[in-house]
Order: C-alpha cells, then structure tokens, then sequence
C-alpha cells in the first residue's frame, strides 16, 4: 500500500462543539491518494469500477448558525479492479469553493440564516446560498457528476483523480437540481429544476453524449420544494408535494417551510413529451425525500419511496438552543418514512397507494442496471434515532415479501450503500453492497462490502481507510464499463 497526502486544506473553525460538527460528521480537510488499499480479508475479484460518495465539509467559521447541509462538497472514491481497491478523495473545485480559499473566510451564510432576500429574487444557489455541489453524486457520460439540492451548476469530475473538470455545459441558466436519474438503458439523463417563479418547476433530458435534447416548463401553482425524481420505460415522475414555503413569510423574504392542506400531486411525464402531454394524479397528502423506482405493468406506472408519516416534525427537544427546527428535520425517527408503493392508473387517472412495511427507513437502492423496469429488491438505510446518520441496512423481497436487516453496534454509523453488480452477475441481486463505515470510538472509517443475496451475515470485506470520513448524503456505482478512464 502506497499512501500519499495531496493537500490539506486550512479550516479557520473556531470550535467543533456543533452537533454537526463533531463525532459522524468531523470535517475532512486531508486530500489523499492511496493505491492497493490492505484489507480485512480478500477483497473479491468479481467486483469492478468504483464507489463514489459525496460529503459535507464545512472549511471556515460559519456566518451566523451552520446547517449540516452547507459544508464544502468533498468526493471520496474507492476503485476496484482485480482484487485490488485503490482510495481518492476531493474537495470539488467549485466556484464557491474557490472564492473562499482566497478570502481565506466563510463568504455565504448558510440554510438556518435568511439568505435570499426580496433582494435576491433567486433560490438556492440562483439567490444567496452557496453552491457547495455536496448532495448528490452520480456518472453520466463516463464522468462523476455532482451536484445541489437547491439548484446548482453540476460539476464534473475525472473519474480515477476526482479533480474538477468544468461545469456541465448543458445545465440550464434555472440550474440542475441534486437528484438527475441517468437511464442505463439508454444512456440518458433525466433531470428537473425549481424556482421561486413561474412556471416554478422545468424538466429535461439529456442524451448519452452530453447534449440537451429536451427542456420544457411544468406548471405548478406556486413555489414548491422537489427533491427527487423517478423515471419508468417511458415515463418521468415529477412531484408536487403539499410541504413548501409558508406563501406569507415569503413575501418577507423568510424562506419557512410549513405543510399545507394540499394532497400529493405527481405529473407523469412522457419521456420526451410536452407540457400539454403531462398527467396529473392526486394521492394522500406526504412529503418524499427519495424514490427508488417506477415502472410499468399494464395500464398502471408503480411509483416506490419513501412516505413519511409526520412530514411536520414537533421540535427535537434534546437540540441546542436555536437548532429545534433543524434537528427535527433531520431526525427521521420523528418524520417516520416507510417504503410505500404508489399506482398511477393511466388509463382511468385513478391513484391507488400501499405500504409495503412500517420500518422506519430511507435512502433506498436497487439494482440501477434494471431501473425503470420492475425490480424485485430494495436496500433501504435504518436512520439512527435523533441524528442524520444511518446504523442498519434492510433488504426488502418483493416477490416474497419478506425483509432481513443488519444492524451496526451503537458507536458505528454507516453511509448510503450502493449496488454493485458481480462481473458475472445472473440473478437481479449477484453483486454487493458498497458503502463506508465510521467508528466514532476508534475514530476510523473503512469500506465494507457485503453480500447483497444475504446481508445478515455482515460484510465480506472490510478495507480500513486511511482518515475518519465525514458523514454526508449521497453515494453512487459505476461499472468500470461505465467510466471513461
């Protein structure tokens, strides 16, 4: 094992007594690279390509309160190929990112201040937050591809280097939300965006070539708060959920969500169809933070995520001062998410919904090489109570309906797993789950591998890291055919 330290990055925080600030989510400043990582054990041969996740980081003291939500984005890498992993991780070039290692201080306030004022008509990253590209992370067009939940440019990244390329030339001037789905299939990447004006909320395709080939408006009737997206054979799923800013705070220029009396909306798309093509459909009234899957059966598109009970969470009472409202949204064993199908008659325009269990779970994966058509398994995170952190993995059976969990001890804390499929992958679930750990005693993280047939049985391979990983969001897999080395 070779490892080497490529850059450290000069944080000005003052203290690390914030929530967030300390334990599963201590910063990462150390860049590294770190070739044929030792393992625990072999790490298997038929794994190959690479595990890429995104994280929060913030660099410098915040201006007023911080949000876990507003640190810098840093990509963290691990490539496989003949039974070899080798490790990279990268703070994202962006242009925020760059901004403040000249001013060598923190430039934007974050998510829990009042950015975006009557004076910045924009949302997100097209008002006054900055764009830290740190939600999401997916490949498309064989290069990572990083983005931000409220609108951001989307970065692209070298595959085995993580340095920044270039924005992605094809986001619109609206942005591109965190969420793209890329099609496999067809190579395809299906993306929306969201503002504070008319029409409020835009959907477009991408084709495997990186140009835009379809762009059009949804109208909604307000400002809404999308997070996610879903893709079948031949459709797109756009949501319209009744959790969205209070329309009177807005006008003060205060950005604060409340749940109105409004049912689900969700407008079926077809792929490349325009806004007189879209149908509506009503459902009960939630909000879903992510959807696994949708597809096709018949006359009815089947819709799965994540319904949360309680989208309105009380305060989270043990939080520090200042932080209720904070900590409740980020405490899923107050929104109480269940994995929930929903069915879109497209033929009648009648919705039917079921749970398909009463775990509170979120953060779903399947299979992405048969996304789009149905699936038979979904791996879900088990949330850890009281903080944005996730404990346990779950693998649903659909077929047989049926769930078996593994659950990490109290001090271990892991991020969202990704499916990799075995190089000689037969069955839907030939292939492992990849994610990264964090031991908050030891203060260590490592990468685990597990058997995605039988989960219980723990990970096959544990890969030690060369620094404790922060906690963030989101991860992805890409097949070392999927990338452009």
């Amino acid at each position: 094992m070779e490892t080497k330290k490529t850059n450290t990055i000069q944080s000005s925080i003052k203290t690390h007594d914030h929530p967030y600030l300390k334990d599963a989510w201590v910063p990462n400043y150390e860049e590294y690279e770190v070739t044929d990582l030792n393992a625990l054990g072999d790490i298997p041969e038929d794994i190959e390509g690479a595990y890429y996740r995104n994280t929060e980081n913030q660099i410098h003291e915040p201006i007023g309160r911080f949000h876990p939500f507003d640190g810098d984005g840093m990509i963290h890498s691990i490539n496989f190929d003949n039974g070899k992993a080798n490790y990279v991780n990268k703070f994202i070039r962006t242009e925020g990112f760059l901004v403040e290692q000249e001013m060598g201080k923190s430039m934007w306030a974050g998510l829990m201040e009042r950015t975006g004022s009557s004076l910045l008509p924009g949302w997100g990253a097209q008002g006054g937050i900055k764009d830290s590209s740190s939600t999401d992370i997916i490949v498309h067009g064989g290069k990572p591809l990083s983005t931000f939940y409220q609108c951001g440019e989307g970065y692209q990244l070298d595959p085995l280097t993580l340095e920044t390329l270039n924005k992605a030339s094809w986001v619109p001037s609206g942005g591109l939300s965190a969420h793209p789905k890329v099609d496999l299939v067809t190579g395809e990447l299906l993306f929306f965006n969201y503002s504070k004006h008319a029409p409020f909320l835009n959907y477009g395709v991408v084709d495997k070539n990186q140009n835009l080939k379809h762009f059009i408006p949804v109208e909604l009737p307000g400002p809404r708060l999308p997070h996610d997206m879903a893709f079948s054979k031949n459709y797109s799923i756009i949501n319209d959920l009744p959790l969205f800013w209070d329309q009177e705070m807005l006008k003060k220029g205060i950005h604060a969500t409340r749940l109105h009396d409004l049912p689900s909306r969700f407008a079926i798309i077809p792929r490349y169809g325009n806004p007189e093509d879209i149908k509506w459909f009503e459902a009960d009234p939630t909000y879903v933070l992510h959807w696994n899957n949708a597809y096709e059966v018949g006359d009815e598109l089947i819709l799965e995520g994540y319904f949360q009970e309680h989208p309105w969470p009380e305060n989270y009472v043990d939080a520090p001062s200042g932080l209720e409202r904070m900590m409740a949204f980020l405490d899923f064993s107050l929104l109480k998410p269940r994995l929930h199908r929903w069915k879109f008659n497209l033929k009648t325009g009648v919705t039917t919904e079921e749970d398909i269990c009463n775990e509170t779970i979120e953060f779903g994966v399947i299979n992405q090489s048969i996304a789009g058509a149905e699936h038979r398994y979904t791996y879900s995170m088990v949330p850890t109570k009281g903080h944005f952190t996730f404990d346990g993995i779950t693998k649903h059976d659909h077929q047989k309906k049926s769930l078996s969990k593994y659950i990490f001890p109290e001090h271990v804390f892991i991020s969202e797993v990704s499916f990799a499929p075995k190089t000689s992958a037969i069955d839907e679930d030939d292939g492992y789950l990849v994610t990264i750990s964090n031991d908050v005693n030891k203060k260590i993280s490592s990468c685990l591998l597990f058997d995605a047939k039988d989960i219980e049985k723990g990970p096959v391979c544990e890969i030690p890291m060369p620094h404790q990983i922060c906690s963030g969001t989101h991860a992805t897999w890409a097949q070392k055919s999927d990338l452009k080395l």
